[in-house]
């Protein structure tokens, strides 16, 4: 292999293909970013074993070949590099890589070729083009949602599948206290998904919102991996899905719909400003804030012997029969963060029953949060309060 290519078209790859490979552990082979030179192009390769990068960049080829190198060492070097013209020639020896720009030489061992095995290839029949940024907000609005335990199986992963009762797809989030479903309209891509959705877990989300830009992707599926392609066809990236079954939400979401629960809306930033108050007078013994219903106000407070006590109130809108209600201070203010109308409301089913939150300029988008259970000491009063 030799060639020549410019410092600044290959950069960005080089990160993104560095990114996915693990940086100290694993086998040699998975920490090998793989060049090969073919039809007057770079191709430049990575894989974790799960996650797979591929990158296609122009370059002056003088001899066509395949080389893997040990990627981080390779990609720190041409980072610290300045741009300009760089040589890469592999020695006939296949022992080392020689990189030269100018006055600059280095030489970097060369894996033994026989490593490679080849990478997937994108489905190229009945693919779907798809926003960029649009893919990374769903990613924001349900991953945070995501069981972190990889154990849990299914709801360590985000699903995307076809709603059963509209034309919408559906994309969720779900671990043991919260759920978050964004929902949107793209028929192309649902008839693309199989009948019971694509589930991505949780750790190959982080690498892909760090792939996309916001720019326009090609998508596609075959029966063992989702793809991501750019629009130009220059990058390629690709996960494998996963195949638990995903728990059946709408129970508890037709439970928030019912007749007779209470509903509170309340000013959403007003709201989370007083819970970053309140949240510094939590405990790790009592990480909640209660919430206490009293007409057009909210009362918000939060009480710890070691810390002291914070109450506040809010003019709200409520309507119904609870009295008072528990969630985790941390956990509500994210959700709110997540939202954008100025107003949200709260569908409260009960003290321990599952809580749903809508907002009017958020139209497909709502959260459920399980509440805490109440247990106060009582160095907190009302009168302590005024």
């Amino acid at each position: 292999m030799y060639l020549k290519v410019f410092r600044d078209d290959i950069i960005e790859g080089l990160q993104k293909s560095a990114a996915i490979i693990p940086a100290k552990t694993g086998a040699a082979v998975l920490r090998t970013i793989w060049l090969k030179v073919e039809n007057d192009t770079l191709r430049i390769m990575s894989t974790d074993s799960n996650l797979e990068f591929c990158g296609w960049y122009n370059a002056e080829i003088i001899e066509e070949g395949l080389v893997g190198v040990q990627g981080r060492s390779f990609y720190d070097l041409i980072r610290k590099l300045p741009p300009g013209q760089i040589t890469l020639k592999a020695d006939q020896e296949g022992q080392f890589l020689a990189i030269s720009q100018n006055s600059r030489k280095y030489k970097l061992p060369m894996n033994e070729v026989s490593w490679f095995t080849d990478f997937s290839e994108f489905p190229e029949e009945n693919s779907v083009f798809w926003s960029g940024d649009f893919l990374q907000d769903l990613i924001d609005r349900t991953a945070y949602c995501i069981s972190e335990e990889d154990t849990m199986e299914a709801i360590a992963c985000m699903n995307i599948t076809p709603s059963k009762t509209t034309e919408h797809i559906e994309t969720c989030g779900l671990n043991g206290h919260q759920f978050a479903m964004t929902r949107f309209l793209q028929d192309d891509l649902r008839s693309l998904l199989p009948e019971g959705g694509v589930l991505i877990q949780r750790k190959f989300i982080a690498e892909l919102k760090k792939w996309l830009t916001a720019d326009e992707i090609e998508l596609n599926i075959d029966n063992k991996r989702l793809f991501f392609r750019t629009a130009d066809k220059k990058e390629l990236f690709s996960l494998p899905l996963s195949f638990y079954q995903y728990p059946d939400y709408n129970a508890f979401l037709t439970k928030i719909r019912e007749d007779g629960i209470s509903q509170l809306t309340v000013d959403r930033q007003d709201m989370a400003d007083t819970l970053e108050r309140i949240m510094i007078f939590n405990t790790d013994n009592n990480r909640c804030t209660y919430l206490k219903f009293g007409g057009s106000e909210l009362t918000l407070y939060s009480q710890g012997q070691d810390v002291g006590t914070a109450s506040e109130s809010l003019e709200v809108n409520f309507a119904g029969n609870l009295e008072k209600i528990a969630f985790p201070t941390r956990h509500l203010i994210e959700i709110l963060n997540h939202f954008q109308s100025e107003k949200v409301t709260f569908k409260l089913t009960g003290a321990e029953g599952p809580c749903g939150i809508i907002g009017a300029d958020d139209s497909e988008y709502q959260v459920i949060i399980m509440p805490m259970k109440i247990v106060e000491e009582t160095y907190y009063s009302e009168e302590d309060s005024k």
